[in-house]
């Protein structure tokens, strides 16, 4: 896993890359979870191995207060193909760049992103914080 600070701001994660093949997690692990985000964070993630018949308890989450000043934080899961995930830093200049495939992970938290796919029939999942209040409210572009 790795993670990335900002330049700008060294105590600030901006991002982090998971690869599933350095999880630690296989085929052969009956039931395990590497959680990959931190506490503190509003975005979550963990990365989860179940063999046939493992289960957790049963259970749903709880309301709690929210904060007042909040961000939208994204991941993309890749599911099948490629992409060049181009991670920036507070300041809009490029932090790192990474190619991520089926089973790979990136998070962030703050800092600009942009992904581009280098395989056909590439298929990702997007999850962020919400509610979303249109795009005015959402995102700024990088030039």
């Amino acid at each position: 896993m790795k993670k990335i600070y900002s330049k700008q701001d060294p105590e600030k994660l901006l991002h982090i890359i998971c690869k599933k093949e350095e999880l630690g997690l296989s085929e052969k692990t009956e039931w395990g979870r590497v959680d990959i985000a931190p506490e503190d964070q509003f975005l979550q993630a963990a990365a989860i191995q179940m063999n046939k018949g493992k289960t957790f308890k049963p259970h749903r989450h709880i309301w709690k207060d929210g904060e007042k000043s909040v961000i939208a934080q994204e991941s993309w899961v890749v599911i099948a193909g490629a992409v060049k995930a181009t991670l920036y830093d507070l300041d809009n200049t490029i932090i790192a760049e990474e190619q991520l495939k089926a089973g790979d992970l990136s998070m962030t938290f703050q800092g600009g992103h942009n992904y581009l796919a280098t395989q056909p029939n590439t298929f990702v999942y997007e999850f962020k914080t919400g509610p979303y209040k249109g795009i005015e409210n959402d995102k700024t572009f990088i030039e």
